[in-house]
């Protein structure tokens, strides 16, 4: 790697201020009166001091879990059509046999395979849910391939993921409505920034060069939420992915990139929050509180969009009840909030991309089968007649109590019978969350059968053991074999 150098001590002086001034209105755009270090900069200064070797066990557990989860839907979402597509492109363009991509025989370079990596760990929807969305998604398929090209060791790439999601959590506090509300998908809004700083820090990029990293990927961020099942959602993860590559390696080189990116008038939030609310307050506690443990990521126990899953475990709380009788249901209403009322169609699916987003596709598969799964969304299950007969009978709406609801996704499903009798079960906390989280068991068995859509059992096993121990490995060489074709 090229020599990166210094460009002077100014910036690193500055850093020395804390974040504390950077305090908004809490209303449209926000200032500081006075600015004693830009964004960036506090970004850069934890990036660069951040030592995970005196990280709570609790911070290593979550970073591990999140790898074991985040390979496993690559794994799986590696043979997806989208995934595939992405892959043709890639080789048609070529590219420097740098890095592995996972899934597949062939290598290409650092920014490729990230992308190829990215559109494969969003591909299936059934990566985790971070702050806003599926924030971070890209940061792992984005660490994977520079960590192999520099020989990084895991401990190493687990520091990089831990204060990627710290500063994503940060980016999505100061503006949490930026993507519920303004339409933006935080998964390129914010991955690509938040791919960008773990990148720096494995390239171990001094604090004036995140900086220009922060700036860069500002300019890069992209995704609106109108693309909702299609192949471009995933495609978001998957530029974000590149993007961080991309950011990281240019910023190595002395491509430079605003200091006021983030908060200036024409910044990131000016820009892309417009008159919703922005509070910059959120990056006080950066470095101080650990957002990957409290409030945490939710693992997703279904392979669909996240906001329908307390649908779904309500769903299926309800067919326990009344499975011996689903010949005598009339209707049944979902009732959901505004955020997810505008991310949720209602029209049978016409793509496996549509039907992890059809809420009478996915209720009428749960009412009739259980708990949807990686078989649910297929060409043939889509055609199951069955299910196309009973979906008419599901609505969804927003519904009163947690309408306004963002942090949470609620759902309250209510089935009237033809004898007029009514049926309701309301789940704030989905299968995942903090508040009622998948067992280790539960955990396993998702890897497991992630893996096996692209992976023998015995490959799969092996791959869940090494990643169960990663913070004990000393070096990713006994992984990358088992990650290929």
């Amino acid at each position: 790697m090229d020599d990166i150098g210094s460009r002077g001590l100014d910036r690193r002086r500055a850093l020395a201020g804390g974040a504390a001034f950077l305090m908004g209105t809490g209303g449209g755009r926000s200032e500081a009166a006075t600015q004693k270090a830009k964004l960036a900069e506090v970004i850069a200064k934890y990036a660069v001091e951040y030592d995970f070797t005196k990280a709570p066990e609790t911070v290593v557990e979550a970073a591990r879990v999140a790898f074991i989860d985040t390979i496993g839907v690559m794994l799986a979402g590696s043979h997806e059509d989208v995934a595939q597509i992405a892959l043709k492109v890639i080789f048609e363009e070529g590219g420097a046999p740098r890095a592995t991509i996972i899934g597949s025989d062939q290598r290409t370079s650092l920014q490729s395979a990230a992308l190829a990596n990215g559109v494969a760990a969003h591909a299936m929807d059934f990566d985790f849910t971070y702050g806003s969305g599926q924030a971070v998604s890209s940061v792992i398929p984005a660490l994977l391939p520079l960590a192999e090209n520099l020989g990084a060791s895991p401990s190493e790439t687990l520091a990089a993921f831990v204060i990627a999601c710290e500063v994503a959590a940060r980016l999505i506090r100061a503006s949490p409505q930026m993507s519920a509300l303004g339409g933006w998908h935080a998964t390129g809004m914010v991955g690509n920034i938040a791919a960008g700083i773990a990148c720096a820090r494995l390239l171990k990029l001094p604090a004036d060069r995140i900086v220009d990293v922060v700036g860069i990927g500002v300019s890069l961020a992209s995704g609106v939420s109108a693309n909702f099942g299609t192949m471009t959602k995933p495609l978001h993860s998957g530029n974000a992915a590149r993007n961080g590559v991309t950011a990281a390696m240019l910023a190595a080189r002395g491509f430079t990139g605003s200091a006021n990116a983030l908060e200036d008038k024409a910044g990131y939030y000016a820009t892309f929050s417009r008159a919703l609310p922005v509070n910059l307050s959120s990056f006080d506690d950066l470095g101080a509180a650990n957002n990957i443990v409290q409030p945490g990521y939710k693992l997703k126990r279904y392979p669909c969009g996240g906001l329908s899953h307390t649908s779904i475990d309500a769903t299926l709380a309800l067919r326990s009840e009344l499975a011996s009788r689903v010949d005598d249901i009339e209707k049944i209403e979902v009732g959901v909030t505004n955020n997810a009322f505008q991310r949720i169609g209602s029209d049978y699916p016409h793509s496996i991309e549509s039907a992890k987003f059809s809420m009478p596709y996915i209720g009428a598969w749960t009412v009739l089968y259980g708990a949807p799964s990686i078989e649910t969304f297929t060409e043939k299950a889509i055609e199951d007649p069955r299910v196309k007969a009973f979906a008419p009978k599901i609505s969804h709406h927003v519904d009163a109590e947690f309408g306004d609801e963002l942090e949470q996704a609620p759902g309250r499903v209510i089935v009237t019978m033809k004898d007029g009798s009514k049926h309701e079960k309301k789940v704030w906390y989905a299968s995942g969350t903090p508040q009622n989280p998948m067992t280790p068991a539960q955990i396993e068995a998702k890897f497991l059968d992630c893996a096996k859509q692209s992976k023998s059992e015995e490959r799969g096993r092996a791959i869940l053991a090494w990643l169960s121990d990663i913070k004990n490995q000393k070096s990713f060489n006994g992984l990358w074999p088992l990650l290929k074709a």
